[in-house]
């Protein structure tokens, strides 16, 4: 038997022609992440001895997703074989178990294999486990033939009798193999095929030419999409999707229509808490508990404490803070700002660079002018200030706790605690001015 180690080497080589994209196909985003970082998060939870990403050339971005986990460059694409060899540099003379896994298959899982290292670490002692599958539609996959003494061969689709062809237990191309055979194996494939390449799945071949057994395990079709194509990554996504809003339901959230709901890899969302229909969560939300989110709304890189209101249509943008009870209403944006606990911003409103105090209110239409052109100021609203009405208040610029500012005021002054500020044109009236101007115009039409 092996000692009970393990490495994992994952393959990342691939163009991606089909997504017709200058981005490696590994690093198109689900859920907010690369698809890779889902898998290497995946690999993780196996705590490996080591780990090696098999890339192309000139896919630094690759290397600097898995970093500081070690790449190794294909720089020939001749086969799953050939880029499992590439990995050798990099185990050396590693003898426990490996792991052979591809950065485009982000939805496999962590009890998936480590039900394939159990079976590896079995009595029997099989040289070489292929994770299986049955998809709805087996297609053009390769079959795993299994019989009484374990899995005899991978055939592939076009290699395949009719008899075989029926068979519905197809190839994922996931395999865990004993690393005291790996390299004799690796170094004895060929590439006397159709398409001039080394394939991996010979393995299973030469392993019981050599005396040695072979298994299977079978895994949820759901988990080993191959992401080749945009519209694979769309069926991705929403398998991820329905996963994330799941796991929000189990953990004591109420999604008034979940399919409706779009999450990312890491939101967290607490305790009874409501989201109602069409809420996008992007990437570094954080939602405490008893909050309420109304339809339409749009949050990334923010946080929200216990029972708050938002919405609907309020867009949180990253640094956005909202306090405990506070109120963010309609067509609000909040951006690198704190709204304290019970705050209300209820309509209408730009909140930017800013902290809002304890309590305070602020009015529809009411912007921070955060922006000269060239820098960044701060607004500070003190606790239980009243800022009226389309006012506009220009950074840097403090108004003090209590105080009222008019509405439709343009505040560039500091205003103290408890005052009020009121900036903007006097009121004018003449007495009689609109009727002797409609007779006015009147007599011109006439005459």
């Amino acid at each position: 038997m092996t000692s009970h180690t393990l490495a994992v080497i994952v393959l990342a080589a691939g163009m991606g022609t089909r997504m017709k994209s200058a981005l490696p196909k590994v690093m198109h985003p689900v859920a907010g992440r690369p698809m890779i970082s889902h898998l290497m998060d995946t690999v993780s939870g196996l705590s490996p001895d080591r780990v090696v990403v098999v890339v192309g050339p000139e896919m630094e971005q690759i290397a600097k997703a898995v970093a500081p986990l070690p790449t190794v460059i294909q720089a020939d694409r001749l086969g799953t074989g050939h880029a499992v060899a590439q990995a050798r540099s990099a185990l050396g003379d590693f003898d426990g178990d490996v792991l052979v896994l591809y950065g485009d298959t982000p939805l496999i899982t962590l009890a998936t294999l480590e039900r394939m290292l159990a079976e590896r670490r079995s009595q029997r002692d099989p040289a070489v486990v292929v994770l299986g599958f049955k998809p709805m539609d087996p297609g053009h996959y390769g079959r795993l033939v299994v019989g009484a003494e374990g899995l005899k061969a991978i055939v592939e689709w076009r290699d395949a009798n009719e008899e075989q062809r029926e068979n519905p237990l197809c190839n994922s191309g996931v395999m865990c193999i004993d690393g005291r055979r790996l390299w004799g194996l690796i170094d004895r494939l060929d590439n006397k095929n159709s398409k001039g390449e080394y394939y991996l799945t010979d393995v299973v071949e030469l392993a019981r030419f050599d005396g040695a057994c072979c298994s299977h395990v079978e895994g949820d079709p759901a988990e080993l999409l191959g992401v080749n194509s945009r519209s694979e990554l769309a069926v991705a996504e929403s398998l991820v999707q329905a996963r994330l809003r799941e796991a929000a339901m189990a953990g004591g959230a109420t999604l008034i229509d979940p399919e409706t709901v779009w999450l990312s890899w890491d939101t967290r969302i607490g305790r009874d808490v409501t989201v109602w229909p069409h809420v996008v969560f992007g990437p570094g939300v954080a939602i405490g508990d008893n909050v309420e989110i109304k339809g339409f709304c749009h949050f990334e890189g923010c946080s929200v404490a216990d029972g708050a209101i938002l919405g609907p249509y309020a867009r949180l943008r990253p640094g956005a803070e909202i306090g405990e009870a506070a109120h963010i209403g309609n067509f609000v944006e909040i951006k690198k700002a704190t709204v304290e606990a019970g705050a209300k911003v209820n309509h209408l409103t730009y909140i930017g660079d800013a902290r809002v105090g304890a309590g305070a209110n602020v009015g529809a239409g009411t912007i921070t002018c955060n922006y000269d052109g060239f820098n960044k100021s701060f607004t500070d609203i003190g606790k239980g200030a009243f800022i009226g009405s389309n006012s506009a208040l220009v950074a840097p610029v403090k108004i003090g706790d209590g105080a009222v500012i008019g509405a439709g005021s343009v505040i560039t002054k500091e205003v103290g605690a408890g005052a009020l500020a009121v900036a903007r044109g006097s009121q004018m009236e003449l007495a009689g001015w609109a009727d002797r101007f409609r007779k006015q115009q009147q007599a011109k039409k006439k005459g």
